[in-house]
């Protein structure tokens, strides 16, 4: 062997250590088909977005890109199946809000995000809309801190579920706005809107598209949305921040991760090639339609986004003494 391939071969060594294996070195990821798992059953939004994601992947690949539902106990059956998977970009996991959340309330979980999972990313977000029946008086955010702090049991949101995304924005609006709050849950946005169009809640705080026929009909009205800034889903319903009530931003959201020890070259490739696929205008107008806002960005800009969440919502669950399960 000469100097020359032994420093070749010292290069990959080392570069091999550090995750970095070009594909010109070895066999092209993926040589074959990838598991996308949701962490929740067929046909929500979680579930769709991942089959957008992943149809789009697969011809991209030429390998197929699969999702996997493996849905309950708050989408913990899904991450614990994906932490103890063999770490080499073949099964990944479309995570979802709760991910945050459950470790933000220590929750038992037999499995660590921080220590368990890579954030490869990118994410797509899923805004929540302040929303109330069109029969009520309520048209300002101001108008329903008034209403809600005028009412001895506070006022009452419809929630498709304890500990989800919507819920915890219900309980930080009722927080940051001093007025008592009820959140009631039900299975899911569909049920939710059903109560509030039966006038037996005052409102509530959740995802729009299930509602989008009901407002378009004059039904239901939009207040505000639970953003930093108005949003492509629904950009007629200004910010709780422009109504006066800063500090209400809350979503749903997904986001891709994978087992903690996957190669770097793979994540980075992954997050590359989930971002190109986000920013295809056919692919954010099927995300739009369903009520999510594409967010392409890089792994670091994903890591950072799910630490911020663990500390706001974990905060919020003492602070508010909400107990989860």
């Amino acid at each position: 062997m000469n100097a020359s391939q032994l420093t070749r071969r010292r290069l990959l060594g080392a570069m091999a250590l550090a995750g970095f294996v070009p594909h010109a070195f070895g066999n092209a990821y993926p040589s074959r088909s990838v598991r996308l798992v949701s962490p929740y059953g067929p046909g929500g939004s979680n579930d769709t977005s991942a089959r957008i994601l992943a149809e789009v992947l697969s011809r991209k690949y030429g390998q197929q890109v699969v999702v996997e539902n493996k849905p309950g106990a708050g989408t913990r059956v899904a991450s614990d199946s994906v932490a103890h998977a063999t770490p080499d970009g073949y099964t990944l996991l479309w995570a979802a809000a709760p991910f945050a959340i459950n470790t933000g309330a220590g929750l038992q979980q037999r499995f660590d995000i921080h220590k368990d999972f890579v954030a490869v990313g990118p994410r797509v977000l899923g805004p929540v809309f302040l929303i109330v029946n069109a029969a009520s008086p309520v048209r300002t955010v101001a108008d329903f801190v008034k209403m809600a702090q005028q009412k001895p049991d506070g006022a009452t949101f419809a929630s498709p579920g304890i500990g989800s995304g919507p819920h915890l924005t219900a309980e930080l609006f009722a927080s940051q706005a001093r007025f008592k709050g009820l959140n009631v849950h039900y299975r899911g946005d569909a049920t939710a809107y059903t109560e509030l169009l039966a006038g037996r809640v005052d409102a509530t705080l959740t995802a729009i598209t299930s509602a989008l026929p009901f407002i378009q009909t004059g039904k239901l009205r939009v207040i505000a949305v639970a953003a930093e800034q108005r949003t492509p889903v629904y950009h007629d319903a200004p910010t709780f921040a422009e109504q006066g009530v800063p500090g209400v931003v809350g979503y749903g959201w997904f986001g891709v991760v994978a087992p903690a020890g996957t190669p770097a070259a793979i994540v980075h490739q992954i997050n590359q090639d989930a971002s190109q696929a986000l920013s295809d205008a056919q692919v954010r107008q099927k995300l739009l339609a369903l009520g999510l806002q594409p967010e392409p960005g890089s792994s670091a800009d994903f890591a950072g986004f799910i630490d911020a969440e663990v500390k706001k919502w974990g905060a919020l669950v003492r602070e508010r003494g909400i107990v989860l399960e």
